[in-house]
């Protein structure tokens, strides 16, 4: 006959569960204790420099909002100045014009300066001063801080105010980045490159330029007429679409039928 297990526990093995539960509590109160003397200590060493950094923090955030508000206030000055400067310009104040545009041409805003210097230049043009045209759209082809696309933009136009002084080399190290396809000025500059080109008796690579430039339905349609004669007098077909050219150069396409006598 098997003996039923006993689940009684000897006098021995209750004192020592006892104790064991003791120790634990103990154990327990004395790790709250050290936390809470950690956390103390804690807040005695960091308190004040996390509450000086949050400070500074909330100060600095601060600091750049009214930052902000002072340039957004800035720029929106120099927008005004330049539309006040351009309405000068349209009425035909040239002088006024230009003077309230040389003020701009210092900003430290990028996009009006770069803004500024090309109105003036264009205003240098008109009073026939090509050769302080030049420098400004020098100065903007030179700024690192211009849009790329106005310093494109100075570059053709400075090139050609000065293309018939400048040598061919110069003029094609000047406007190869820019005479390309899908860039704003391809045309311009891809007519000036060419020219560059001829000059240095390259006919080959003039007359595939042009011939690229012919085909290219961004590039305006004068321009493009242009090129396609210059191509075709250097023995390069820029015509892929007979009809087309006939249409846009304003040619009767249809055809007349026959009539007997």
């Amino acid at each position: 006959m098997a003996l039923t297990p006993s689940n009684s526990k000897s006098p021995d093995d209750k004192k020592a569960e006892q104790k064991a539960a003791q120790d634990d509590a103990l154990l327990r109160e004395v790790d709250d204790a050290v936390r809470q003397d950690q956390y103390a200590d804690f807040g005695k060493k960091y308190g004040r420099p996390l509450l000086a950094a949050l400070v500074l923090g909330l100060a600095g955030f601060g600091g750049y909002l009214w930052w902000d508000s002072e340039q957004e206030a800035a720029m929106e000055a120099d927008s005004e100045a330049i539309v006040s400067a351009m309405d000068q310009l349209d009425a035909g104040n040239l002088q006024t014009g230009r003077e309230a545009l040389e003020k701009l041409g210092s900003s430290d805003h990028a996009g009006a300066r770069t803004v500024a210097l090309m109105l003036q230049g264009g205003a240098l043009l008109e009073q026939d001063d090509s050769e302080g045209a030049a420098r400004i759209f020098g100065q903007v082809a030179n700024d690192a801080e211009a849009p790329q696309a106005y310093r494109d933009l100075a570059v053709v136009r400075q090139v050609a105010i000065q293309f018939d002084t400048m040598e061919p080399a110069d003029i094609i190290t000047r406007l190869k980045p820019i005479a390309v396809p899908d860039n704003a000025f391809f045309g311009s500059a891809g007519e000036m490159l060419a020219m560059a080109y001829l000059d240095q008796g390259k006919r080959k690579e003039a007359g595939e330029l042009f011939s690229q430039i012919a085909q290219d339905e961004d590039v305006p349609q004068s321009l493009r007429g242009r090129a396609r004669q210059m191509a075709g007098v250097l023995g390069v077909d820029a015509i892929t679409d007979v009809d087309k050219v006939l249409e846009e150069a304003g040619a009767d396409t249809g055809t007349t039928p026959a009539t007997g006598n």
